[in-house]
């Protein structure tokens, strides 16, 4: 089963990265399969450890997807890492294999630590949309510019209809963002 987390890893210069992932959650083991290019394969690759958050917070999965936002952390308990401060739950995870055939690197790792903040309520309709329209905007690159303007459409409909605030802002910046890209893209 794929679930979309919020997967926080640390560089040999310390510096913390938090990226949108669907992972394949496990009990006591999850498989993380970034992008080869990314911060995360890279920082995953030297320091074999990551945290993998759990959140209800749909505009952290915004902010991650199209920028590097800096989000209050707290040290991990085992791995060399951090976890997000505002995050239901974690796991702390350490590698058992790296599997690097571009384009998506397959981490293997094991759950060596997790813990609890608060009580995940899940994602109402909005939340969904919201972690769709967050892909979309992550995959400008490689879909039909109209595909994704269409499909944001769609998605805001159910926001319009079932967001609350939080929702209704994750929205905005995504929205704000295809539309900045599309411009760009116009002007080129």
């Amino acid at each position: 089963m794929i679930v979309e987390t919020i997967v926080t890893t640390v560089g040999e210069d310390g510096s913390v990265n938090c990226a949108p992932m669907g992972v394949e959650w496990g009990d006591a083991d999850i498989v993380i399969k970034p992008f080869i290019e990314t911060a995360t394969y890279a920082n995953v690759s030297v320091t074999r450890a990551a945290v993998v958050n759990l959140t209800d917070d749909v505009r952290v999965f915004a902010r991650a997807a199209i920028s590097s936002p800096e989000f209050r952390t707290e040290p991990a308990a085992i791995v060399r890492g951090v976890v997000l401060a505002d995050c239901c739950a974690w796991r702390e995870v350490e590698v058992r294999s790296i599997d690097s055939e571009p384009p998506r690197s397959r981490i293997e790792t094991e759950v060596v630590h997790r813990g609890v903040r608060r009580e995940f309520i899940g994602f109402n309709r909005a939340r969904h949309a919201v972690l769709e329209a967050a892909i979309h905007a992550t995959r400008l690159h490689l879909l039909e510019r109209r595909y994704v303007e269409a499909e944001l459409e769609r998605l805001q409909v159910l926001v319009d209809k079932t967001a609350g605030p939080a929702e209704r802002e994750a929205m905005a910046l995504l929205r704000d963002h295809v539309h900045k890209s599309t411009r760009a893209v116009e002007v080129e």
